[in-house]
């Protein structure tokens, strides 16, 4: 299948110069779209010189800091004007592995958005603090009381959705940015009654860099669950 990866960047210079040569080696029919938020440490800039070099490589420059969600947004809509039959979400740190990818690309065959899982068969996370680990189980745990979902992680950013669910979406409705981005972007396609699908990963914390965790994300995610909720509740999703 053609697919198109996803990395979002914000001074991730250190790990774009090794991640995105791996997954230009994976498969030839793997494409990767880089969308920078005008990082200073000039990963952008490198972005660009590494796609001059790789037809396969694209950069989405943004004038700032613009947040997680919208960088997925763009990329999304990047994603349907192209030929390809699926589309990632990855982060640029390491802490999803590349070498899961084949084993997304096996399940989209056979459903609609595949969702790499920390919490699926215990709870594998490697390197968090206690704190945060907490943090995530629970919120997982507390998005599916308040929405209904089943997924069992609910937050996580390792993904693989068929291109079609992505055009059925309408993605300028999309409200979140942070973590809760997540959360809506699998409320909106449960809700659809798309084929959802966790298979287990293992989350390692980034190699290098530093954690875009704020407490504004964490209240954004604290407050999306009722409001999808209420959109449900009110039949307008």
């Amino acid at each position: 299948m053609k697919s198109l990866i996803i990395v979002p960047t914000y001074n991730e210079l250190e790990n774009i110069r090794r991640l995105l040569p791996e997954l230009m080696a994976l498969d030839p029919d793997i494409r990767v779209l880089v969308v920078d938020d005008n990082s200073p440490d000039g990963t952008g800039k490198l972005a660009d010189e590494l796609a001059a070099e790789n037809e396969r490589l694209s950069v989405l420059h943004r004038p700032g800091k613009l947040g997680l969600g919208s960088a997925y947004v763009a990329g999304f809509k990047y994603a349907i004007r192209q030929d390809v039959d699926c589309v990632f979400e990855m982060d640029a740190d390491f802490s999803h592995d590349p070498a899961m990818i084949p084993r997304f690309l096996e399940q989209i065959d056979s459903c609609d958005v595949v969702i790499g899982s920390r919490y699926i068969s215990g709870i594998n996370v490697v390197n968090w603090p206690m704190s945060r680990l907490l943090l995530s189980y629970f919120a997982n745990i507390y998005t599916r009381l308040v929405t209904g979902m089943t997924i069992r992680d609910t937050t996580a950013g390792y993904k693989c959705f068929r291109r079609e669910v992505l055009e059925q979406l309408d993605l300028d409705e999309v409200r979140s940015d942070g973590y809760a981005f997540q959360i809506e972007m699998n409320f909106r396609c449960w809700r659809k009654g798309y084929r959802i699908r966790e298979i287990p990963i293992i989350f390692v914390d980034r190699r290098s860099g530093t954690s875009k965790l704020s407490r504004g994300v964490i209240n954004e995610a604290v407050w999306i669950p009722w409001w999808l909720r209420l959109q449900r509740l009110l039949r307008r999703m």
